[in-house]
């Protein structure tokens, strides 16, 4: 039996990032954009921080799922959708389903992190643990769609959801432009690779170099590229849980394939102790996945020649026995500069 050829993928646009930031105002926060006198020293440029660690549910994923959940209701269905993902997805979609009236149910790895499971079902979700792989989530909502009819929120294969990550980097560049500035580039940290894509769309028009950030071992974006199509991975292991799907969503590749300007690498110790600088410098609490972004922009010599360099603070979602070991393995963290914070370019303060 021949298998249907997929449908093809939408086709998206900054004025959709536009869109979805008109619609989102009021429901989402405007996060503040950090600046840090140490972290510029220690990157040798400008850095710009977007602090979604701040976002409602403690990530930007808020954003994507907020825009999807609430077009489904609009749309006239009152009764659930369903989400999988390693944590930060599924419980956006929970917090947007709770704030329509809508049942939730969200599929998540068996290793998630507790903080994650706990956040979820406090939101009023009904939590399905299923595994350890994409595959494995995967089956379980396929199952429970077919039982329900609710449905399937996908954590970046969405074309809501890729333009409400996308608010975010439209937010970045905004701000920075209302401080004088004007951004270089940009680096997002990737697992199914909407944020990214969202970040691409964004930057339309603007000059601006879009890079993404994978673990080491986790690089499916980044082989995908160079294959000219979409590459499947073993995840390997990695403090940044969030950044592990095995392949690059369809649509985030198809909109990254012409415009992305590149890929970094980062291990776990870059992410370690970039979150450790985040917490010292800038008073930022960071999980490790919303810390891959800094870890690059410190780190890669590849954003050396950029003077002004946007950094997407993707989560904040973290375990405390995590950040309590991280300190410990990098007590010099706080020992970098005698700088301090710069300020909130939202608010100006000091």
């Amino acid at each position: 039996m021949l298998t249907p050829a997929p449908a093809p993928a939408p086709t998206l646009r900054r004025a959709d990032v536009e869109s979805a930031a008109d619609w989102l105002t009021g429901r989402m926060i405007r996060t503040p954009v950090i600046r840090s006198a140490a972290l510029d020293r220690h990157a040798g440029t400008r850095l710009w921080l977007k602090a979604e660690n701040l976002q409602r549910s403690g990530s930007y994923k808020a954003r994507g799922a907020m825009r999807a959940v609430g077009r489904v209701a609009e749309a006239g269905n009152r009764s659930g959708v369903i989400a999988q993902s390693t944590g930060n997805h599924a419980l956006a979609v929970a917090l947007a389903a709770g704030k329509y009236g809508l049942s939730a149910i969200v599929v998540l790895p068996v290793d998630a992190p507790p903080i994650k499971i706990a956040a979820a079902e406090a939101c009023g979700a009904h939590v399905v643990l299923a595994g350890t792989t994409l595959d494995d989530r995967l089956d379980i909502v396929g199952r429970l769609h077919e039982s329900t009819g609710y449905p399937v929120i996908d954590a970046y294969d969405h074309p809501d959801v890729i333009a409400g990550q996308g608010t975010a980097s439209l937010e970045l560049i905004e701000d920075v432009r209302r401080c004088g500035g004007h951004l270089d580039a940009i680096v997002v940290p990737v697992g199914g690779g909407g944020g990214v894509a969202g970040a691409c769309l964004a930057a339309q028009g603007e000059g601006i170099a879009v890079f993404g950030v994978e673990p080491q071992g986790c690089d499916s974006l980044a082989r995908s590229l160079a294959a000219g199509r979409r590459v499947a991975v073993a995840p390997a292991d990695t403090l940044a849980d969030g950044l592990r799907p095995a392949c690059v969503g369809r649509i985030p590749f198809d909109i990254v394939r012409g415009s992305i300007a590149g890929v970094l690498q980062v291990d776990d110790r870059s992410i370690g102790r970039a979150l450790c600088l985040a917490l010292f410098h800038t008073k930022l609490l960071l999980e490790p996945s919303g810390a891959a972004g800094l870890a690059a922009a410190l780190d890669d010599a590849s954003l050396g020649g950029f003077d002004d360099v946007g950094v997407m603070l993707t989560g904040g979602n973290v375990e405390p026995a995590l950040i309590a070991r991280l300190i410990a393995e990098h007590n010099d963290a706080g020992a970098v500069s005698s700088g301090v914070i710069a300020g909130n370019v939202m608010s100006g303060t000091s």
